[in-house]
Parts: C-alpha cells; structure tokens; sequence
C-alpha cells in the first residue's frame, strides 16, 4: 500500500514530508489482516490518511464510511471553532428536514462535533500535526452506508434540532432521464441527472440541442454531477460549441518524473463534431456537488467563453487511475494525474468568475 501510494499517487506534496507513511497503529493493523474483509477495512483506514475525497476502494463493506460527495447531501467547512454548512444538495434527506445553508453542525451521535473528529484521528493513530477537518466533518455527517445518522444543527439564534436522517444509499433512487430540459426566459436550460458516466447522455444532449432555436442562450446545470463521468461524454458535449481544435484542460504525471527525472505534461483539446454547432451564448452553473470530471467540462466551457457562475467545485483531485494491488487483486482507484485549467489554475482550485444568478 506505502509503495502504490508513493509511486503513483499524483498529489505526494500534500502530505507531511511529501511521502506517504502508515501510523504504527496502521501497519499493526496490516500485518494483522488475514481475510478479505480485513484487508478491506485496513485500506480504507489507511488510504484515508490521503484525506482526499476522491481516494476509493474498489470494494466496500455495509458499514464502511458513505462515498463523498456521491453519497453525501451537506458540505461541511471548519469556520474557527465551528463547523458551517457550506451548501446543502437539493432534494435529500438533509434538505428535507430543513438543514439550510451556514447552519452549524453542533453534534454526531449526541457527541460534540469536535471530539468526533478529533476521535476520527485518533483511531487511525494520527495523535499530532495537521489533520483536514472540513474533509473529516464530510465524511462523518454522510455516515455509514447501513444505518441512519443522527445529527444536531442549530439556525442562527434559533435552538438546535436534533435530526434523524436517512444514509444516502438508503433512499430509494429513482431512475431518471440522462437529463432535463426546461425554458428559462429566453435560454434552455439543460440539467445533466448526474449522468456523465452514462452511454446515453451524448445522444440525449444532441437532442435537446438540435431542438434549440437558432442562436438561443444555453445554460447547461451541472450542479448535482458528483459521480463525475468519462471525457467521451464531456467532449461530446463540448464538441457542440467549438468550430476547431481547441485545448480545455492539461494533464500532468508526476509519476514519471519521479521515476524517470523527466517530467511529461500534455494538453487535451476538444474537437468540432460535424453537423453539429450552436453559436447562442453559454452560461454553466456549477457547486460544490459538480465533481470529477464534471469539474474537467467547467474549466474546459470556461476557457471557450462560456460564463461560469456558482461557487467551488468539488475539488476532486486529479484523474483517476483503477490500480490493482499485486498480492490480493483489491483495487485502489487513486489520483495518478494532475489537472489543470489552459490557464494553469489545478483544477481543483477554479473558482467561477460570478456567483450563482437567481433562477
């Protein structure tokens, strides 16, 4: 795990002394695994030493942390001592029972929010140095895939309530359409149904788009995208609205320089499709719920003109690689690639350049 970590994990100067290193309360925990569903749960505890969001197992237990943000329905930041919810996904279990936007979370379990957190280190053995909190609180208020999550919030001077709310792999998921269309004014609005990653979003797209009058404002939502997707779909949806090549994201891989001492960087473009081009303006609404390779497509609608407008991303690090550990077959899906807007700000650090318009 130390060495697929240190060999192709894309982002190394995020962690102290730019290396990955298990605690010694971890490494026991390894040389103790004789099953597979150890084997499991020792991974998940060690690669969340990478505090990154976008780090997964390839295999899952029922009582392992929830996916996040796939499965998760509040942001959570450490404002000073308090921990503020940062944005609330529509038409889940939490913005149902009336949790709102810069609501505090006070308490997981009944246990005041900061010992949680504080317990969550100490499990894994991590007892000093820096620890990313807004990630932890995340996590924890997502919960465990097999059970609810009883959360304590408090509104402004108003007392706090105290929640009983469903896990997110528990509500019933309806099957929806690839995507939504709607009128706006004047603009269609296309909202993509977290469906980038599926084989009928491109020809869903293509109608909708060939139903646009001529020249008619586009707004394309992609502001509950957290599953990400693949870059065919992305391109041949940005494949719309370009009349040449041009360049939308870079790509970076810093395990070749550190192997070979030669550092390898290309930019990916986006191609016209023939037969098909709108020339009416764009505007893309993105969140903290736009994730993955949906945040690839905003910085790539962003540097072909396209007005962007919302707030932070998702902030999914890099491209993801499916590695495969030698002994057990177990997959680790880690962030191999750096991404990077043409103007060289990581992916991960876009922001829009307008805040959310009313609508």
């Amino acid at each position: 795990m130390e060495q697929l970590v240190e060999h192709q994990y894309a982002y190394l100067d995020r962690l102290p002394g730019d290396e990955f290193e298990l605690t010694p309360k971890l490494r026991a925990e390894a040389e103790a695994v004789k099953t597979k569903r150890q084997l499991v749960r020792f991974a998940e505890r060690a690669l969340t030493l990478l505090a990154d969001h976008h780090t997964i197992i390839g295999a899952a237990l029922s009582d392992s942390w929830a996916v996040f943000p796939s499965f998760g329905d509040l942001w959570i930041e450490r404002r000073g001592k308090d921990y503020v919810v940062e944005q609330v996904r529509e038409d889940t279990p939490a913005s149902r029972r009336g949790i709102r936007a810069g609501d505090h979370l006070l308490a997981i379990g009944g246990v005041p929010i900061q010992n949680v957190v504080d317990d969550f280190w100490d499990d894994l053995g991590v007892l000093y140095g820096p620890r990313d909190e807004g990630f932890t609180a995340r996590i924890l208020a997502a919960g465990r895939r097999d059970r609810p999550r009883a959360l304590t919030v408090k509104s402004g001077s108003d007392e706090p309530r105290q929640l009983e709310l469903s896990n997110l792999y528990s509500v019933e998921n309806i099957e929806q359409p690839p995507l939504s269309v709607s009128d706006e004014g004047e603009s269609r609005v296309i909202t993509f149904n977290n469906s980038l990653g599926r084989e009928d979003t491109i020809a869903a797209f293509d109608t909708a788009m060939a139903e646009a009058s001529r020249d008619q404002p586009i707004i394309i939502d992609l502001t509950d995208t957290p599953g990400g997707g693949n870059t065919v779909v992305a391109r041949g949806i940005m494949g719309w609205l370009v009349q040449q090549p041009t360049p939308y994201q870079i790509h970076s891989l810093p395990k070749e320089m550190r192997c070979t001492g030669i550092p390898r960087q290309w930019i990916e473009q986006v191609l016209p499709r023939e037969g098909k081009y709108h020339s009416g303006s764009l505007t893309v609404r993105i969140g903290r719920w736009t994730g993955s390779m949906c945040e690839g497509m905003a910085i790539g609608l962003d540097a072909i003109g396209a007005a962007v407008e919302g707030s932070r991303m998702a902030g999914l690090l890099g491209a993801v690689y499916d590695e495969r550990l030698p002994n057990s077959g177990l997959i680790v899906k880690l962030p191999v690639e750096r991404l990077y807007a043409f103007d060289g700000t990581p992916r991960e650090e876009f922001e829009p350049a307008s805040p959310a318009a009313p609508h």
